[in-house]
């Protein structure tokens, strides 16, 4: 059976565009970041004061890995919504509740899913 969601034609657009700016913003606050990283001309006499813009720029750095992982995901649930199984659990391929899409719209687990997932991965000590 092929799995379909039933969500409506408009939530669906709603979603995707609300993705693709999200993945805007992050983009924009990455270049952002480069930009001040790269015109830098700090020069810290004080070898306390570079440590602390070192600790920055690394706490930023992470930051950003997280933004593009999240990136990352945004647009595959963008392909999905393209290609009509957004909101459809991979585990299951029951309907994922669109409180849940809402509030993730990233996920690709129901809640029930998602929930067994999270005892299993603490039963192995994950």
């Amino acid at each position: 059976m092929d799995k379909q969601t039933t969500l409506k034609q408009d939530k669906m657009k709603a979603y995707k565009l609300m993705l693709s700016q999200k993945i805007n913003e992050l983009l924009s606050e990455a270049g952002k970041t480069v930009s001040e990283m790269t015109n830098g001309k700090e020069t810290y006499p004080d070898p306390n004061d570079r440590a602390s813009l070192e600790s920055d720029r690394n706490f930023e750095l992470r930051i950003r890995d997280r933004e593009r992982k999240l990136i990352l995901k945004m647009q595959e649930a963008i392909k999905r919504i393209d290609d009509g199984t957004f909101g459809i659990c991979e585990v299951c391929g029951g309907p994922i509740s669109e409180k849940r899409l809402m509030a993730r719209p990233v996920t690709t687990l129901c809640i029930d899913c998602k929930t067994k997932q999270e005892k299993d991965e603490k039963l192995k000590g994950e």
